[in-house]
């Protein structure tokens, strides 16, 4: 799903405020980022835009790797422990492995908001 926001940035204080509105619905979106000018407060915003939609992917990731690895192990609840069967449990469970990974990784680089 493609959302797009309006970026809106207000000075109070001396110290510049931006905040995200969607621009479909005019609510207000995430977390407001603060800044020393104008453009260091949208600058903030936007990389925590850009993380937050890397953040949303890469849980999906883990969830549908989560989901894949149920249904694997499901279906071969009852099978005998064949080769092909322990082969497809190990695979499912690296993509699992490889997609809860990611989600620290995009965690880790959660940027600077104020």
């Amino acid at each position: 799903m493609h959302v797009e926001y309006r970026i809106v940035a207000v000075e109070r204080g001396g110290e510049w405020r931006a905040h995200a509105e969607r621009v479909d619905t005019g609510d207000r979106f995430g977390i407001e980022c603060t800044g020393a000018s104008q453009g260091d407060a949208i600058r903030r915003l936007t990389a925590w835009l850009d993380w937050q939609r890397a953040h949303v992917a890469a849980l999906e990731a883990l969830q549908d790797a989560e989901r894949a690895y149920h249904r694997v192990v499901a279906a071969n609840a009852f099978a005998g422990a064949g080769d092909r069967q322990t082969r497809e449990r190990l695979e499912s469970l690296a993509a699992l492995d490889r997609a809860r990974a990611q989600l620290d990784a995009v965690r880790a680089k959660r940027p600077e908001t104020s």
